[in-house]
């Protein structure tokens, strides 16, 4: 799981997602073991962002069982099991508040340099 993880996180850095957050979830819904929450700039980068994200994993093996809001772009989820990642615009992302939200989880916010952390 944790390299799933890291490859979604990854991928996401590689198309300047910005304020990634991985959200330990599996002791407050029963829908998933992680969200993984990221914020892009526009349509564009957040379409960019869910592609990279979905090729990446396909590489690893892993396919989407489901992704919605590609078109609109402002908020793309993509449901790979265990693991649901959330896209948004920033707009988006303070308009539904998933940070707020899902508070009582457990979370890491990801940086690449591990020595960031």
């Amino acid at each position: 799981m944790e390299k799933t993880l890291e490859l979604i996180c990854e991928a996401l850095s590689n198309k300047k997602g910005v304020l990634i957050k991985v959200l330990d979830v599996k002791d407050l819904t029963s829908i998933a073991d992680y969200f993984i929450i990221s914020s892009v700039m526009n349509k564009k980068q957040a379409q960019a962002s869910a592609d990279e994200v979905e090729e990446k994993l396909e590489e690893a093996g892993i396919k989407a069982i489901r992704k919605e809001g590609y078109q609109e772009g402002n908020w793309i989820l993509m449901d790979f099991g265990d693991v649901i990642v959330h896209i948004f615009t920033d707009e988006e992302r303070q308009h539904y508040d998933f940070d707020s939200l899902w508070k009582d989880a457990p979370s890491e916010d990801y940086s690449q340099n591990k020595n960031d952390k």
